[in-house]
């Protein structure tokens, strides 16, 4: 399988950096930089956005679960919290407040007091331009132990609201047909478990001294 083009620029950018750059390997840890997938380990399903509005409660840009592993419109990338910074290829600390931008749309995965609109639970949106958005944005990384491990599923917390990334199970009709809506649940208990899976993954030498190259995205 070929690269594409703006993986080769990448990959000379990340060299350019010092930094390792691993396509989807097993690598332990989640870091600040890396551009990943979501998989929702009770419904099995991919983080998703896409451009198709809510109709309802904040008109933003939707966010669902998908089965489809492929679909480029799942890809994320692991960013610091508003005016902090992140070294690239650091591990993200469990306990840090961490943005996600959607890779395709540059919108940032956000919460905020509006309801779901197929379980008037809390409303997931994609919100900002060009990486830029506000608090909303904000969510904590709960999980055990030092940093995020990839194997390991962890919880997403939202950090204005203490609403926990989660989906509810109902899918949407057309124009996302099959589609699973993702919520915003106040309990910890239910399907708000996520794991990292495909992806490019970004470390330091000192920190993973041999890596290996796997296309899967």
């Amino acid at each position: 399988m070929n690269f594409p083009f703006d993986i080769y620029l990448t990959t000379f950018l990340l060299i350019s950096l010092n930094l390792v750059i691993v396509f989807g390997a097993k690598e332990r840890y989640v870091t600040c930089g890396s551009v990943i997938k979501l998989l929702n380990t009770d419904h099995r399903v991919r983080l998703h956005s896409h451009d198709v509005k809510y109709g309802t409660g904040s008109g933003q840009q939707s966010v669902t679960g998908i089965e489809i592993k492929e679909d480029v419109g799942s890809h994320w990338v692991v960013k610091a919290a508003n005016g902090k910074i992140c070294p690239r290829g650091q591990p993200i600390k469990c306990g840090s407040l961490i943005r996600l931008e959607h890779l395709e749309s540059k919108r940032n995965l956000h919460s905020h007091i509006f309801s779901s609109p197929l379980s008037s639970q809390q409303e997931i949106s994609c919100y900002g331009e060009n990486g830029e958005g506000d608090t909303g944005d904000h969510w904590k990384v709960i999980c055990s132990g030092e940093n995020w491990l990839r194997d390991d599923p962890v919880m997403l917390k939202h950090d204005d609201t203490s609403a926990y990334l989660a989906t509810s199970g109902r899918t949407f009709g057309r124009p996302i047909n099959g589609q699973v809506e993702v919520v915003g649940m106040s309990s910890s208990t239910g399907p708000v478990h996520w794991q990292a899976m495909e992806g490019v993954f970004l470390h330091n030498p000192d920190i993973s001294a041999s890596h290996h190259v796997h296309t899967e995205l």
